[in-house]
């Protein structure tokens, strides 16, 4: 069976929706079944993707996307483009690791989708207006263009419902985000000019759903509290975004230049500095698709508070602090984050449902039953045999 990734995205330094394709890829080459495996990204991204440790597999071949920099040719190389590839390398599937325009009937293979969340319908701003309108459009057109959508939580295929219609739904399937052991963490402290000072973590884009504007006046709630000294740290770790210069700002506004850092770009040995070392990862998302932070937190033996919301609740029920933030949410974080200090520090917890051994199969079996049961144009056929399979697999 040979397959193509589809990654090629704006960021040029690593987050969730790349992290969800490097692991996918590490999924499938455990698979025997698997002969070939394309991993398609954009020029800007190999740096992150050469220094993401890929298993040395002359299965695996990255390509890089003829595409320049900007969402119109991102979106108009995935419609016009990718299809050619795929013809041009024989794949048997393509499976594209978030939304993208999508010509159906130029595939002559099935298509696949990973579906992380609903944001364009259920929080528009973390787009701002007008471009979610365009986010709604690329999702809606792309769900119905697929052959499945491989949700990576409950929660994410209960949002689908909610906002799609019956013949889109349909076709979804619950497969989780792999997280996987950790590797060893780095050496060397990547926050600059740290001196030992304790600091508390937050690995989030900079984006509305993420709720770290609330976390930075619960932190500044600690210091005036003296719930921690004036040396205590925050640390920010994700892309920039459309919250950017908001966050900034309230940073500015409170007095906490020096007291909280923005990082990205860190590998994952750096990643794993920051969790070992954290006092206690906070995440006070409003929403989430799965929660990535959360699961790599608690493998990597984390103190962890994070917002109750379904995804949380998927991932980390009985195993982390949970927060309702609806009712003033800085003052309630505050104090729930002040009474995990006095919590002894876990011990590493092992999620082997989130497992690369665990998923590869399923998507071995989604995979399998799109390719034999029904031809590209013959969605109906293979949206049936999703809902099949939908049925038919037991819960995690």
């Amino acid at each position: 069976m040979k397959v193509l990734i589809a990654a090629a995205s704006f960021a040029s330094n690593i987050s969730g929706v790349q992290r969800h394709a490097l692991n996918l890829a590490r999924c499938l080459l455990l698979l025997p079944e698997i002969s070939e495996l394309h991993l398609v990204v954009a020029p800007w991204q190999r740096a992150f993707v050469d220094a993401a440790g890929l298993p040395a597999d002359r299965r695996l071949r990255i390509q890089s996307a003829d595409i320049r920099p900007g969402s119109l040719s991102r979106n108009l190389w995935s419609y016009r483009h990718l299809p050619e590839l795929a013809a041009q390398l024989r794949v048997d599937l393509v499976h594209l690791s978030f939304p993208t325009p999508l010509k159906a009937s130029a595939f002559n293979c099935p298509t696949v989708v990973t579906l992380h969340d609903m944001y364009p319908y259920e929080i528009p701003m973390n787009f701002g207006f007008p471009k979610f309108v365009f986010n709604r459009t690329v999702l809606c057109q792309c769900l119905r263009a697929v052959n499945a959508i491989a949700c990576v939580s409950e929660a994410t295929r209960l949002r689908l419902k909610q906002y799609t219609a019956p013949a889109i739904w349909r076709k979804a399937i619950h497969i989780p985000n792999c997280v996987e052991t950790p590797p060893v963490p780095s050496g060397q402290p990547p926050i600059p000019d740290w001196d030992g000072e304790p600091f508390l973590l937050c690995v989030a884009q900079h984006r509305r759903n993420k709720n770290i504007t609330t976390l930075i006046r619960a932190f500044d709630r600690l210091r005036r509290f003296g719930w921690i000294k004036a040396g205590w740290k925050l640390l920010v770790v994700g892309i920039r975004g459309p919250e950017t210069s908001r966050l900034h700002r309230l940073v500015r506004a409170h007095g906490l230049d020096g007291s909280v850092r923005f990082l990205e770009g860190l590998s994952e040995p750096d990643m794993q500095w920051c969790y070992r070392n954290c006092e206690v990862l906070v995440a006070p998302s409003l929403t989430e698709g799965f929660g990535l932070p959360v699961a790599e937190g608690l493998l990597a033996g984390c103190r962890v508070v994070c917002s109750d919301i379904p995804a949380h609740r998927e991932i980390a029920e009985g195993q982390c602090r949970f927060v309702n933030l609806r009712d003033k949410p800085a003052e309630t974080l505050a104090a729930v984050v002040a009474d995990a200090f006095n919590q002894p520090k876990r011990r590493p917890i092992l999620l082997p449902r989130f497992s690369a051994p665990v998923l590869a199969p399923q998507y071995l079996s989604i995979y399998s039953r799109l390719i034999h049961s029904a031809a590209p144009e013959q969605a109906t056929t293979a949206a049936s045999s999703i809902g099949l399979l939908a049925s038919e697999r037991q819960p995690l």
